[in-house]
């Protein structure tokens, strides 16, 4: 993996857009102050590939990703790998809550000869090219195929991050061993062994099912199959001797039928012939519609009698003249007596009323005279009120004044000044006041009570007088009208009259109604009768239309008695002549039921002696139920052969797989084996460990001008010191100086190792160093910077450092600075 470009937005320090362009930097440096944001650019290069930075705690510091204030983050990546051109996209943003996620994330190919200068123009992530992955759940499994390397191997061995470049130096030999391990991709061979595990129990499994089928398949011989051929050739020699037999039952239940219609057409008609029988109640319904019609006449009579005498009375009771104009007459007298009597009632209350509005009157006008007169005292006092306060006021100012001083209102000279009152003039001013107040308030609410029921028995007199004249206008009006009528005891004789002819007016229609009622209830008689003498033809008509197949004589249709009669005595010759060919017909049914079931029996001996059950069948469809019974009983033969003749065949191919499986389940319990004990897996990591200690002794011999060389013992790391008569020392005896020159020659040969070791095929194009190069004195640090130049050289990888060293950064040709104002920090290249 070798970076290309890197475009930073809103990233940790870098707020503003920040690009790094890695196209031809073979060996950089990026430099600058501590906390200026070098380390960041390779954080951004692990964020955007990865989703997390080692230093940031893993996945869950996404958080760290974002400026201070920023609300999104953009890294885009351009990178080469295994000669393929990529561009990795990763975008961050914070909701309104405050929480930190990732909203997009893309991983494309690039076309051949990609141009990353066209990033400049703001090509969309759409354009870029193939996309390998979409969303962020798509990134590590993209990216590990596309690097080689998973998460923790590329820190490992591409960017090697502050404060873990000694891990691997000082880490226990389990944990190295893993380390090992997941670079080389040694899992493969415990997955190989589970696999093989696994292979081998399924295999078992398959074996039992397998011998569980051939059990259940022992029945299917070579034996059975023939015995099954046999019954299949005598089931079909049976169908066809039933199909052949049936044609004959056939024909000889269609005679039977035959014979058992004629047979049931006799027992028809005699049935219907006896039927035929004079109904009861003929003669009474016959008589009953003349004494109908006779009575409806003598309704009829009585109705026009009832008519005519109502009429009389009718003409007699307008000759008797108006009852409402006597009735009128009457209520005038009635009411001329009743106004006579109230005329000296209404005359009597109009009087005490006059008197009582009379009294009212005068004691309100003595309760006014009372109310007028305590106003006056009440404004006496109201006006001693006011003399009071001044002469108070006058006798305050006596208190001040002497003999021969000027009197303050009047500027005159005093000669003698007089006595002050021992009493307030004003208070018994005031008490004075509020009894001629009092008095004034209850004279005028007598006043006012007073005036009020005189007004009201005013009203109440006018009202009375009122009533009085109308009284007497009402009175004249009758005396007026009641002049020319005839007397009470006149109008009173010519009512009695007039009431007793209304009665015999009333009798009258009621005799007609009751006449009318007699005669609906003849004609509803006579009606019934019809309807009962036109029923009894429908009937007899119905009866002898049913016989018209038979031809009976013709009917008499002025008497209905002498037609059933004639009808009658003719059912009773046809019902003898019909009884005797019936008992003929029944014969004939008995000898066609013997040949029907002599034909039944012979086919059902086929079946017998065949070895097959005779079917049950109805007398209805025995034909198709003994021709479907027998094709059934061979195809159940022929599915039986078919079935068995199957099963051999399973039970045949069951056995070659039986074989199959047991070999399988041999060989993969051998691989298994082998691969439980580990020690394929521990002899790969023993030669990996050799070949890298080797690998990292030579390079750190010429770190140390030849002083350390680097051994390993049972998994453990040891230096053996030349100049000390070849003492060896623990890694953890190191100076800080030693141990970066030591986990630097580690960091070198597992970089150069990896390729030729690992089973990913990673591919390890570059390597970037962030550590202090601050702790080396100068003489390693020329060191250090002649074998980074030398790794440089080769030219098969990019190389890169992280460092505020001067003295190492001017030595490397292409320098990336890093800077920070307040508000973001800037990349700017200098050198080559």
């Amino acid at each position: 993996m070798r970076p290309l470009r890197l475009d930073m937005s809103g990233f940790t320090v870098f707020r503003d857009q920040t690009t790094v362009d890695f196209t031809d930097a073979d060996y950089f440096a990026l430099v600058g102050p501590t906390g200026s944001g070098k380390s960041t650019v390779l954080d951004a290069i692990c964020f955007v590939l990865y989703g997390q930075v080692p230093r940031w705690g893993g996945a869950r510091g996404i958080g760290n990703a974002l400026a201070p204030s920023a609300v999104e983050a953009r890294v885009r990546l351009v990178f080469e790998s295994a000669g393929d051109r990529y561009v990795a996209t990763r975008v961050v943003r914070r909701d309104g809550r405050g929480n930190v996620k990732t909203s997009g994330a893309g991983l494309q190919l690039m076309p051949p000869g990609f141009d990353v200068t066209k990033l400049d123009t703001g090509m969309d992530l759409e354009d870029l090219g193939e996309v390998l992955a979409g969303v962020p759940a798509e990134m590590d499994a993209a990216v590990q195929v596309a690097v080689g390397l998973p998460y923790e191997q590329f820190t490992s061995c591409v960017v090697l991050p502050q404060g873990q470049f000694a891990d691997f130096l000082h880490a226990k030999p389990a944990t190295r061993q893993q380390i090992l391990i997941n670079l080389l991709g040694l899992q493969m061979y415990e997955r190989v062994q589970v696999k093989a595990a696994e292979k081998g129990k399924a295999a078992d499994a398959k074996l039992s099912v397998v011998d569980q089928s051939l059990v259940a398949l022992e029945d299917a011989t070579d034996e059975a199959v023939e015995t099954a051929a046999a019954r299949l050739a005598r089931m079909r020699e049976l169908t066809g001797a039933v199909e052949a037999a049936v044609p004959g039952l056939r024909a000889a239940r269609a005679a039977e039928e035959a014979a058992r219609g004629t047979r049931d057409t006799l027992d028809a008609e005699l049935a219907l012939i006896t039927s035929v029988r004079t109904p009861d109640g003929l003669a009474e319904a016959t008589g009953a519609i003349t004494a109908a019609r006779d009575a409806a006449t003598r309704a009829a009579e009585a109705v026009h009698e009832a008519e005519e005498f109502e009429e009389k009375v009718r003409g007699e009771l307008v000759a008797a003249g108006d009852a409402g104009s006597l009735r009128l007459a009457l209520d005038r007298h009635t009411e001329l007596e009743r106004l006579t009597e109230q005329e000296g009632w209404f005359a009597g209350k109009v009087s005490v009323a006059e008197v009582e509005c009379r009294d009212a009157r005068t004691s309100a006008d003595l309760a006014e005279s009372e109310h007028t007169g305590a106003q006056q005292l009440l404004e006496q006092a109201r006006q001693d009120y006011r003399d009071a306060q001044q002469r108070d006021r006058a006798a305050a100012l006596r208190g001040h004044l002497t003999a021969g001083d000027n009197c303050p209102v009047c500027e005159q000279q005093v000669t003698v000044v007089p006595e002050v009152p021992r009493e307030s003039a004003v208070r018994l001013a005031e008490e004075t006041g509020t009894a001629a107040r009092e008095a004034a308030e209850l004279a005028t609410a007598r006043w006012r009570q007073r005036d009020a029921v005189a007004r009201d028995l005013e009203s109440d007199l006018e009202r009375k007088r009122g009533q009085y004249e109308h009284h007497l206008s009402r009175l004249a009006e009758v005396r007026k009208a009641v002049q020319g009528l005839p007397g009470v005891a006149a109008i009173e004789q010519r009512l009695a009259e007039f009431g007793r002819l209304q009665g015999r007016l009333e009798d009258a229609t009621a005799a007609v109604r009751a006449a009318r009622d007699g005669l609906r209830s003849a004609q509803a008689a006579v009606r019934a009768a019809e309807e009962q003498q036109r029923t009894a033809w429908r009937r007899f008509d119905a009866v002898r239309d049913g016989l018209a197949r038979f031809v009976p004589p013709p009917a008499d249709r002025d008497d209905l008695a002498r037609a059933w009669q004639a009808l009658v005595e003719w059912a009773r010759a046809e019902h003898d002549a019909r009884t005797v060919r019936r008992e003929e017909a029944q014969a004939a049914v008995l000898a066609a039921h013997e040949a029907t079931a002599g034909a039944h029996a012979a086919i059902v001996a086929l079946f017998t002696d065949a070895g097959v059950q005779p079917p049950a069948a109805s007398p209805q469809d025995a034909e198709a139920t003994l021709i479907r019974a027998a094709a059934v009983t061979a195809e159940r033969a022929e599915a039986a052969w078919q079935r068995l003749v199957e099963r051999r065949e399973q039970a045949r191919e069951q056995q070659e797989q039986r074989m199959s499986l047991l070999l399988e389940s041999r060989v993969a319990k051998s691989l298994a084996g082998h691969l439980r004990a580990n020690n394929f897996e521990r002899w790969l990591l023993e030669e990996a460990l050799d070949m890298l200690v080797d690998g990292a002794s030579r390079i750190l011999r010429e770190l140390t001008g030849g002083q350390y060389e680097l051994v390993h013992d049972k998994g453990e790391f040891f230096v053996i010191d030349h100049h000390d008569a070849g003492l060896r020392r623990g890694v953890r005896t190191l100076s800080g100086g030693e141990t970066f020159q030591a986990s630097l020659a580690l960091a070198l040969a597992l970089s150069e190792q990896l390729a030729g070791m690992s089973t990913t095929a990673a591919s390890l194009e570059s390597i970037v160093l962030d550590e202090g190069f601050g702790t080396l004195d100068a003489a390693t640090l020329d060191v250090v910077a002649a074998t980074l130049e030398n790794l440089a050289a080769r030219g098969d990888r990019m190389v890169g450092l992280v460092t505020h060293v001067h003295a190492l950064a001017e030595r490397v040709p292409v320098r990336f600075e890093v800077h920070k104002d307040a508000r973001t920090a800037y990349v700017e290249r200098v050198g080559l």
